[in-house]
């Protein structure tokens, strides 16, 4: 019989005439973990793609869109058809061993997240002569603020609203002024035998396919209680996320290289206030590092809260205490303090070792070496623990399977070949 989960007991969100309309009551989840998906470490990989390779890696943020629809499609999926978390439903189906070891995933992806998007905000007060302390204090303060004192609905409210200044790389790049003839040209010509290439598209799928969103996903659809009349809408959802967060990583890759690689193909882009130095003199200095920090700021702040609620969601799920932001702090302590804890560690790391930043597309490359885990976890849940009607069966399957499988050896074998080359 299967174990109840914690957060059956939580107490119902409350919401308003609009919130119960059907795609409104849904809308929310996929969106936000799409734009958290954008993080600054992302961010940064797409810039470095677009100044080594010019427009050879924009046919992979084109075809990375489907891969991460299916893969975040069958976290919705189980959230809704099971009601479970993803730590809760592989320590119910495999064992407590093997949820601790995808806990384990979850916690060095979530540290890294953390690191690289607080490095970016620090990186984007030192463009403006905000001291380090400062900037990380503000952005710990407004992060504990967020959650500590809202509910679910609120705390994915303020996130897409924060999350929306991404958009401003969609005028990043049209300032670029990019030749579209030379796009297209150079996106065709792929070179797929290169070990520095594929080092970068490991980088890439890493950095669009993170442990810490299936698990922030999946727990966010069961604690928003979605049911399966929500499903319809909640691919949609996923969907439109996915589509808007790798055409933001595309906008990235080809304002880089507009405007940087013709200059200075050989710059270095470590970290954020690099990025912005170099692009910005070919956009207009000032109003090139206004819309480039709000971009960045949006990226770090929504990828912070979601990696940081995915870890609390998820050690709740694997050791069992209360979790759902639907409880009061008082109420869910461990929870609270798991993601307070996430909150000023990454902070006060960042701090006292800023070096950490030139670790950024090293990050995404880790992200990428995890996926045969998190994507072994995530199938194999769908195959045995969701009800009957709702598994997955068929082609569909098949078709699943193999893109999973392809993506794994392409971020694994792309991942090892750098560490070789570097």
């Amino acid at each position: 019989m299967p174990l109840k989960s914690v957060n059956e007991t939580a107490p119902p969100a409350q919401g308003n005439f609009f919130t119960r309309l059907p795609f409104v009551a849904v809308f929310g989840p996929g969106i936000v973990v799409m734009l958290a998906d954008t993080d600054v470490g992302s961010i940064i990989t797409a810039g470095q793609s677009g100044v080594q390779w010019g427009y050879k890696l924009l046919l992979v943020q084109v075809l990375l869109m489907p891969v991460l629809y299916i893969v975040q499609e069958l976290t919705v999926r189980l959230g809704i058809f099971t009601g479970r978390g993803h730590g809760e439903l592989i320590r119910d189906c495999f064992g407590p061993g093997f949820a601790w070891v995808s806990a384990a995933g979850l916690s060095v992806a979530t540290i890294g997240a953390l690191l690289t998007e607080f490095s970016g905000v620090a990186g984007i007060g030192d463009l403006y002569g905000v001291p380090q302390p400062v900037s990380l204090s503000l952005a710990v303060a407004a992060l504990l603020a967020v959650v500590l004192t809202g509910s679910y609905r609120r705390v994915e409210r303020v996130a897409i609203i924060i999350g929306l200044f991404e958009l401003a790389f969609f005028f990043v790049a049209w300032a670029a002024r990019p030749n579209l003839t030379q796009m297209l040209h150079q996106a065709a010509a792929v070179p797929l035998f290169n070990a520095h290439f594929e080092y970068l598209v490991a980088a890439n799928i890493g950095a669009v396919i993170m442990p810490w969103m299936i698990f922030y996903q999946q727990s966010a659809v069961a604690d928003k209680k979605l049911t399966p009349q929500h499903y319809r809408y909640a691919k949609w959802d996923t969907a439109v996320g996915a589509v808007i967060t790798q055409l933001v990583m595309a906008a990235v890759l080809i304002a880089a290289a507009a405007s940087i690689r013709p200059h200075a193909p050989h710059a270095s882009l470590a970290t954020v206030g690099q990025m912005s130095q170099a692009m910005t003199p070919y956009l207009g200095a000032q109003m090139g590092r206004l819309i480039f920090g709000l971009g960045v700021v949006g990226a770090g702040m929504v990828a912070a809260i979601v990696a940081s609620l995915a870890l609390a969601w998820g050690l709740g799920e694997v050791a069992g205490y209360k979790r759902s932001l639907e409880y009061k702090p008082l109420q869910a302590r461990w929870f609270y303090a798991v993601y307070a804890l996430c909150v000023v560690g990454g902070a006060v790391l960042v701090g006292l070792a800023p070096n950490l930043v030139t670790l950024n597309v090293g990050v995404q490359v880790m992200n990428a070496l995890l996926l045969p885990l998190v994507l072994g976890f995530l199938v194999r849940l769908a195959v045995v623990a969701l009800p009957e009607a709702n598994r997955l069966r068929g082609s569909y399957k098949i078709l699943v399977i193999t893109v999973c499988v392809i993506t794994c050896l392409f971020a694994v074998l792309g991942g090892l070949g750098g560490f070789f080359i570097s």
